[in-house]
């Protein structure tokens, strides 16, 4: 009796033991948990708080223009318009044949911007239509001539529809020591049919909206309220 009050003793301690060891990992993992969660709060509020910010983009129809001035209301900083030293031609079919033709030759359009001082920024917002499914040559141009070393770039996009086709992943490859954060997309003009401006109105007012709920899931935390 003695050997098995013993053994059923020491089953019984090792079941405590063992009840003891599964709390105690359920409170380290808990600990753990939130310890991330804090971390990752806290790096979302360092992106936005006493960040210098620039906003850069290229329109050719005014609606990424339009999104890149709701941006800027919302978290100020500096807003820049790319130009060409050469601008694209007016007609549509002229534009798509020129760029498929950059695209093709990985040429690289020189830029008449020139922005000064580009270290200071910590934030980069980088605004663009789609064409032809990919990045736009005068943004490939502008990654391409500036160092993104250790900042964070913020790609938003305008499209007929169709989508961001490989821009962002772009985006990513031609700054490759910055951290490129979730990007933005909204459906714009389709430029093919005749129709060009089409953030106004109710457009604008969705684009706001959805511009707004963007920036906060990223943890630009600089936000005005929107009337």
């Amino acid at each position: 009796m003695l050997f098995s009050e013993l053994c059923n003793n020491k089953i019984r301690d090792m079941k405590k033991l063992k009840n003891y060891s599964v709390w105690f990992c359920a409170v380290l993992f808990l600990l753990s948990s939130c310890s991330k969660a804090q971390e990752s709060m806290s790096e979302k509020k360092e992106i936005s708080k006493d960040k210098n910010v620039l906003i850069v983009y290229l329109s050719r129809t005014k609606n990424t223009k339009t999104v890149a001035e709701i941006i800027h209301q919302n978290v100020g900083g500096t807003l820049v318009e790319l130009e060409l030293q050469n601008p694209y031609p007016e007609n549509y079919k002229s534009i798509v044949d020129q760029v498929a033709k950059e695209n093709e030759a990985n040429f690289l359009p020189p830029l008449k911007t020139k922005i000064e001082d580009i270290e200071k920024y910590d934030v980069i917002f980088l605004g663009f239509p789609t064409w032809g499914m990919q990045l736009p040559p005068p943004i490939k141009s502008f990654l391409s001539q500036n160092d993104f070393k250790g900042k964070t770039i913020i790609p938003f996009n305008t499209n007929a529809g169709y989508g961001i086709g490989s821009s962002f992943e772009t985006v990513k490859k031609l700054a490759p020591n910055s951290k490129v954060l979730e990007g933005f997309t909204i459906r714009g003009g389709i430029e093919r049919d005749g129709i060009l401006f089409v953030m106004e109105g109710k457009k604008k007012v969705e684009a706001e909206k959805k511009v707004k709920e963007w920036m906060t899931k990223i943890g630009m935390s600089k936000i005005k309220p929107l009337n």
